[in-house]
């Protein structure tokens, strides 16, 4: 677990400014369950420094409910994950306020990383949290939410809508409904 002042601390508004263009290690070794894969860091993200932690992100609470970990866990334990099977990386790297600042020549060029962290890490599964992240990064029209036809290096993809506590289209019940289907594939 984290050292207590981590935990604790909030970025205010100079830390999240000075958080853009910032990046957040990928939680990945080999072999994982499931490859979970963000969008890009938010600011928050980006200025702590952990996966989905800005609070009201959903992904920890849905991550817990749909019985993928054994306990809630905080953004500052993301890298625990591999203990559980699971890894975190994103589409983008680069922190931004909001994923409509990424361009659609950097959305195209975190895919064709991905496929290379898909053929060297192997997942079993690959997670990407965003409808339209994955449309636009694997040129997909048609995408539907859940598990789809095609694999990537011989890793099964999932689609999974974001998220971030600004999809109000999803709630935490909904995503864990979602993520019990995904961990039932398994």
């Amino acid at each position: 677990m984290c050292c207590a002042s981590e935990a604790i601390w909030k970025p205010g508004k100079a830390d999240l400014e000075a958080a853009k263009g910032r990046t957040i290690p990928d939680v990945i070794v080999a072999n994982l369950n499931v490859l979970f894969c963000g969008i890009n860091p938010g600011l928050y993200s980006a200025a702590v420094g952990h996966h989905f932690a800005r609070p009201g992100n959903r992904f920890w609470p849905a991550l817990y409910a749909s019985g993928f970990t054994d306990r809630l866990m905080s953004p500052f334990e993301d890298t625990l994950l591999p203990r559980f099977g699971l890894g975190l990386t994103n589409l983008v790297a680069r922190g931004t306020a909001s994923a409509a600042e990424l361009s659609s020549k950097e959305i195209g060029a975190g895919a064709r990383k991905l496929e290379e962290k898909i053929r060297r890490f192997r997942p079993a599964r690959l997670a990407v949290l965003g409808v339209g992240a994955y449309q636009h990064g694997f040129g997909r029209k048609k995408v539907k939410v859940g598990r789809q036809e095609h694999e990537i290096h011989g890793t099964t993809v999932w689609v999974l809508p974001n998220p971030s506590g600004l999809n109000a289209h999803y709630q935490v019940g909904d995503i864990a409904a979602l993520l019990k289907e995904l961990r039932n594939d398994l």
